[in-house]
């Protein structure tokens, strides 16, 4: 197929060409133009080609075109992404009445529809040419990608997802189309009609979901022949990313005729695209049971007789852990969430369980300390969720490097045989044998070890299947070989992905012997690894996060169908009817706690200042958590962080009038400026996507000494930012204070793209340093006479809100509390040294949002020469109702697809009420405030029984059986009939704790 471009209005032609047509291909043509009043949305139309007017239109490259990608909005401009360069790797089931093909992509290229300013960029290495003269350059298709060496002085918006999709890890499935993301007997399992859908595949895998989504809508909203043709020209493409490999070879028969059996081993990698990203940036596990380089690896061999599959996984240790800052080759590693991350962890292995079934997990981990550190607490939360799987969720734990070192190489081995494999007749695809469970592998970053150890469980399991049907195979030195040669650039291809380099041991894996150039090869690959990990990696992430929707300003890009996008229109004006609220407390608190550890002073009057205080979050920040030298600013302690956590959370357990336990969800920390966000433990399985960042303001952003901190989450489906900060000092720096205010706000980004203003609710709780234009004097008699409003029409901070200099849009209490810097130690006396520093309220609490502030105040704690501040908000949080909200979608469409000529559409879906499937009578639920008990109309809780109505409504005896019961039908029953009914009953339900339930399968609903 062929891309074509006209203007007037521009227009995008993707046209079958005659090597499609020599193929049986349809002869169609995909048409995509940008709608007038909506860049992010686009017409698309699927016409017989002899409709499409060509005259005029120019070729936009020489390549012929293998398909589409998918559409993407990029900086206000929508692009087409196309493959234009991708070769045949082997069919991988050749025997199959449909050989089941697969190719890797080469070159990716991004047309864009809005704008005539990337035409050159997008076409810089071919030549314009009229739609006739096309089909003469089939000699060119398999030319491969090649970057320039001197960049060009404008790149391409799209260039740094083009040098990803170009990287040639990317495959798909070319003619016949079948579902590469799904492994062999998922899609046995399937019904034979829709085998070869390509609207079914496994989201895990399939990369380009979110670009390419809007195009299968597309296509599902065509009728069945119109859709049948669309698939038949391979229009639209799915690929996954990781690795395939297909080795066929000749195998000696048995004794019979002595011809040589053709057997094809292959080797299929599908990395997951759901927690996707580099090595330092992207770990562990995310809310929704996701971990960071999950591959799904399944080798298939396929002989004259027989097709086999095996399937292994492996994955980033389900914890939430980090690495942060520059990593060398002792590498940091932080439990950001230890006391919340059982909930993710149950829905990783919700998820493994409900995929695989009966899963083993093999912790591959050293006894190196950050090593030992995640296997300890692997093996906690594996011990707790083996109470909801018992003997079906196991794990074992070996040390890798260990074992090698004492015994070698050989020294690897495990019992693979418990899982077995899956086995289907290739002449009739019906399943003999099937893979009852799988292993999970892990090591650090599951790269080297975890691809030696899968390569030893995958030759097992082909041994385990030849010494049951080909026995002479076990020693066909060939079959092993290339088994090797497989691991070993599967190994290759997925370090490159997550690392930047090939894998280590790799000389090992193709060998069996480590040799002293495989020992220099390592150390290259090492070195190189640390610095692209540490300086390139960022800019990368960024690309794969915009590639796969992550960004938080992203906008998908839809096609224009004007009943759909009434829908969509009208469910975001009915949010109310499919989300509920839930009110929520916060308590916000900040301390200076100059350098010092905890005090035997309770923390009490501090974190409980009211006797009511029962808050669902804690959010403390602290400065000056340690010394401001040099010293603590190049490498700063974080013991003394862990110190005044303790001091918190012992606080916290041994408070008065206990009714619950409170766990620290994360903690960040900036050199002197720390923040804790504490929650109620009952909370953790509904409060997700915690992060934290930094913003140095110090030295002009290099020093730590000065800047901010924050932690963001999503509570339910509403999210939440809070920062504390430690802004300049000075009595006269209120420029300086602003400009550091200005810093981090814009320069504290979150994963994906997140920034401040990405979130409904923010709260600032600081050392801001802004002091009070008045004499010393002045502030010192004001204060002790209570004279708050003349100091506050003094306050710096107040009059920069008022200027828009800082902080404009942020609200914060009234100060009905004195300056609270500063003190002399362990007194009440303001400063009596020999600096004489004015007193100020340096220490402040501001918000934006939807807040309900009830208290603003201090408390009275001589620990430091601040005393600390706090503040008690309510707030409100949504949660949206998933099937709810679906059920409503397709109440809307029904009735729009329903609607009759001259109807008025937007009266009719305002009138439509979604069925109410609960009880009407029920009262609405209670809340802290409001009790459905407590009510003018009940006073007291008293409510009047009306007997009559019991009377009506109830049996004479409770204790009859009914009439159709096999007890009551014969009242001389035999021991025999009252067995034989006893052993027809349901056996008895042991209560066992569930899982968190696993979050939907799809993050894109079609409206």
């Amino acid at each position: 197929m062929h891309l074509y471009l006209s203007h007037n209005p521009r227009t995008l032609y993707l046209v079958t060409g005659l090597h499609d047509e020599r193929k049986g291909r349809p002869q169609r043509a995909l048409v995509f133009r940008a709608a007038e009043t909506n860049p992010a949305q686009v017409i698309v139309e699927f016409l017989p080609k002899d409709e499409v007017n060509l005259t005029g239109a120019v070729s936009l490259t020489t390549r012929v075109i293998k398909g589409c990608l998918g559409l993407i909005s990029i900086e206000d401009d929508t692009f087409l992404a196309v493959v234009s360069s991708a070769t045949e790797v082997g069919k991988t089931r050749p025997s199959d009445s449909q050989p089941e093909s697969v190719a890797r992509i080469h070159e990716v290229s991004f047309y864009c529809l809005t704008s005539h300013s990337w035409d050159y960029f997008s076409a810089a290495q071919d030549t314009l040419l009229n739609p006739e003269n096309a089909d003469a350059l089939m000699t060119r298709e398999q030319q491969h990608y090649s970057q320039s060496t001197t960049p060009p002085v404008f790149e391409h918006p799209c260039m740094p997802l083009t040098k990803i999709l170009s990287s040639g890890s990317f495959y798909y499935a070319p003619d016949p189309a079948w579902d590469l993301s799904s492994r062999l007997p998922v899609r046995l399992a399937r019904d034979r009609s829709i085998a070869h859908d390509i609207g079914i595949f496994d989201e895990r895998f399939v990369w380009n979901e979110y670009i390419v989504r809007s195009l299968l809508n597309f296509r599902e909203r065509l009728d069945s022949l119109e859709r049948e043709e669309l698939d038949k020209c391979q229009f639209i493409i799915l690929a996954i990313q990781g690795y395939v490999g297909v080795f066929p070879m000749a195998l000696p028969a048995p004794p019979v005729n002595g011809t040589p059996v053709i057997a094809t081993l292959s080797l299929i990698s599908r990395l997951g695209s759901r927690r996707a990203g580099t090595r330092f940036n992207t770990r562990g596990v995310d809310d929704d049971g996701n971990t960071a380089n999950f591959v799904e690896t399944e080798t298939i061999l396929t002989t004259d007789q027989h097709c086999v599959s095996y399937t292994q996984v492996r994955g980033s240790v389900p914890l939430f852990w980090e690495q942060q800052g520059l990593q060398t080759f002792g590498q940091r590693i932080q439990i950001t969430r230890p006391h919340a991350s059982q909930p993710a962890f149950e829905r990783h292995f919700a998820h493994l369980m409900e995929e695989y079934g009966a899963t083993h997990a093999i912790n591959l981990l050293g006894s190196k300390e950050n090593e030992a550190i995640l296997t300890s607490a692997y093996a906690k939360h594996l011990q707790i969720a083996r109470s909801i799987w018992d003997d079906e969720l196991s794990i074992t734990h070996y040390d890798f490097h260990n074992a090698v070192r004492i015994g070698g190489h050989h020294s690897v081995n495990n019992n693979t045989e418990r899982y077995g494999f899956t086995m289907c007749d290739v002449s009739t695809d019906s399943l003999i044998t099937e893979q009852k469970g799988v292993f999970r592998t892990n090591c650090l970053d599951c790269l080297d070890r975890t691809n030696f150890v899968q390569d030893i469980f995958s030759r097992k399991a082909l041994e385990q299947y030849l010494s049951l049907v080909h026995r002479e195979w076990l020693q066909a030195d060939a079959l092993w070989m290339h088994h090797r040669e497989l691991w070993a650039e599967n190994g290759d291809a997925l370090s490159r992905i997550y690392a930047g380099t090939g894998a280590l041991n790799t000389s090992v894996t193709r060998t069996g012997k480590r040799t002293l150039a495989g020992v220099l090869s390592d150390a290259t690959k090492s070195v190189s690894r640390a610095y692209i990990n540490n300086f390139q990696d960022k800019g990368k992430q960024i690309a794969i996060d915009m590639f796969l929707g992550n960004m938080s300003n992203q906008r998908q890009v839809n096609i224009f169908d004007a009943i759909h996008d009434s829908v969509g229109k009208a469910l975001q004006q009915r949010l109310s009817e499919y989300s509920t609220t839930q009110s929520c407390s916060i308590f916000a608190g900040t301390w200076n706690v100059n350098g010092r550890l905890p005090s035997s002073e309770s923390l009490l009057p501090w974190l409980f200042p009211r006797d009511i205080c029962r808050p669902d979050i804690f959010v403390l920040g602290f400065q000056e958590i340690v010394q401001l030298t040099a010293q603590q600013i190049m490498q700063p302690d974080p013991e003394k962080k862990r110190i005044w956590e303790q001091k918190v959370m012992e606080t916290l357990e041994r408070r008065p009038q206990r009714t619950y336990d409170y766990v620290l969800l994360r903690s960040e920390q900036l050199v002197g400026t720390a923040i804790l966000v504490i929650v109620r433990s009952d909370l953790t399985a509904v409060i997700r996507n915690v992060e934290g960042a930094a913003r140095k303001t110090g030295l002009r952003g290099m020093s730590g000494n000065k800047g901010g901190v924050g932690v963001r989450l999503d509570y339910y489906d509403t999210s939440f930012c809070f920062l504390t900060a430690h802004l300049a000092a000075g009595h006269s720096n209120v420029e300086e204070r602003n400009a550091d205010f200005h810093t981090i706000v814009n320069g504290l980004h979150f994963q994906k793209g997140k920034t401040l203003s990405s979130h409904e609710n923010i709260i600032w709780l600081a050392d801001t340093n802004y002091r009070i234009d008045l004499d010393n004097e002045s502030v010192r008699s004001r204060s002790e006479a209570d004279d708050f409003d003349s100091l506050v029409a003094a306050d710096q901070l107040r009059q920069a809100i008022d200027n828009g200099d800082a902080f404009a849009g942020y609200e914060e209490g009234p100060m009905l509390f004195r300056p609270t810097y500063k003190y002399d130690l362990g007194t009440d006396n303001y400063d009596t040294s020999e600096k004489m520093r004015i007193p100020a309220w340096t220490d402040r609490i501001l918000f934006k949002g939807r807040f309900d502030l009830a208290v603003y105040s201090r408390a009275e704690l001589k620990g430091s020469d601040h005393r600390p501040v706090f503040a008690l908000f309510r707030s409100e949080v949504r949660i949206i109702d998933i099937v709810k909200r679906a059920a409503l979608s397709r109440l809307l469409l029904e009735n729009t697809l329903s609607a009759t000529p001259g109807e008025k559409l937007d009266e009719k879906l305002a009138s439509l009420v979604l069925p109410d499937e609960s009880y009407s009578e029920l009262p609405p639920p209670s809340s802290d405030d409001d009790a459905w008990w407590n009510r003018p109309e009940h006073p007291n809780g008293i409510f009047p029984i009306s007997i009559a109505h019991l009377l009506e409504s109830s049996a004479a005896n409770p204790f009859d059986s009914p009439e159709e019961s096999p007890f009551s039908s014969s009242p001389s029953s035999s021991d025999e009939e009252l067995y034989s009914h006893a052993m027809g009953l349901q056996s008895p339900i042991t209560p066992v704790r569930k899982p968190p339930p696993p979050p939907p399968r799809s993050r894109y609903t079609d409206v």
